[in-house]
């Protein structure tokens, strides 16, 4: 009968040393990543189990990240967050971690959530979704003291990105939806609507501003070619509908849920772009706009290990999404 795997056979077995396994096994965050990789996945095929209660009081880590399972308003573009959730617990994993998903019926709930559970050192750190103007969870965790990584940039009452004393990792609308007015404009289009979400909302103003910005520098127009609205496939056809009578040629959406409404009532006459690149989009063919997700949740790993290594230097990381032009018409 084999003898139980241990530290120091598990290091010979990979020509390192106790160290080094002690480190992937404790303290992950300190060990280069291919190495990382090699140790545990040793350790997985040699069925090694350290002890999970002694390795926590030893190193006085929980080895859990938290992150709010958030509602779902639309069906369609909760994809984001899914695949956010996923790609975090599937990277966390590599580095011997656990990524804990939790509800809460709001976000006063979700804050007195973070406090028990980091008072009762049953996660060490925390990983925020969706920032909005004024985040109350912010605050409450900067109070507390515990590691924190937004995806999300921190709105000001004013909807626009401000200074911040934390870090955070988000990707920039404005720059996607600037690209697509820019390509648009190339094929021959100069009537471009946009369908927006409400301008009140820090990424929907972001969105926003990338389409603004793109017609103002182009010399374009955007009288009467601006909607704001809930998302919702109903309320782009809705909005679509008055598009088309203005003359617009061409509507670039906030999202894959308006765009889908958008191409529902213009019969392939106009090009549509959504965002954020969903199955949906991808299934149907649609134009959209790619946020680079597992980059995103990548960025976000990396700088709460680096906080939780000791490193208190705010980091804000602006990731560029990708515009995918699969169906559009030339606009002689």
């Amino acid at each position: 009968m084999a003898s139980r795997p241990t530290v120091q056979s598990l290091a010979k077995d990979l020509g390192v040393s106790r160290q080094t396994i002690s480190n992937a096994i404790n303290r992950p965050e300190v060990v280069a990543p291919d190495t990382l990789e090699r140790v545990l996945k040793h350790i997985h095929e040699s069925g090694y189990v350290p002890s999970r209660a002694a390795r926590q009081l030893k190193e006085d880590r929980s080895r859990q990240i938290a992150i709010r399972l958030l509602p779902t308003f639309d069906g369609i573009n909760g994809h984001i967050l899914d695949q956010f959730i996923h790609d975090l617990a599937e990277i966390l994993r590599t580095r011997g971690y656990r990524l804990s998903v939790f509800s809460a019926k709001d976000t006063k709930d979700e804050i007195k959530q973070y406090e028990t559970m980091y008072a009762a050192r049953e996660i060490d750190g925390v990983i925020l979704a969706a920032t909005v103007p004024n985040d109350p969870r912010i605050d409450s965790l900067l109070k507390l003291k515990a590691p924190f990584v937004t995806f999300g940039r921190p709105w000001s009452s004013s909807h626009d990105p401000e200074p911040s004393s934390f870090s955070w990792v988000d990707v920039d609308g404005a720059a996607g939806t600037e690209a697509v007015v820019r390509h648009l404009a190339s094929k021959g289009h100069s009537k471009i609507a946009y369908i927006s979400w409400p301008i009140s909302s820090g990424v929907g103003r972001d969105r926003y501003l990338g389409w603004m910005n793109g017609m103002q520098s182009l010399g374009l127009e955007t009288d009467g070619l601006l909607r704001e609205c809930t998302d919702s496939a109903e309320e782009g056809a809705k909005q679509a509908k008055t598009l088309v009578q203005e003359g617009a040629t061409a509507i670039v959406c906030a999202s894959d849920s308006l765009a889908m409404g958008a191409l529902a009532v213009t019969d392939n006459e106009l090009t549509v772009v959504g965002f954020d690149d969903t199955p949906v989009a991808r299934a149907l063919g649609m134009n959209s706009v790619a946020q680079p997700i597992h980059e995103v949740a990548e960025k976000t790993v990396e700088t709460l290990f680096a906080r939780l290594g000791g490193d208190e230097t705010p980091h804000r990381i602006l990731l560029t999404p990708e515009p995918m032009f699969r169906n559009e018409l030339t606009h002689n």
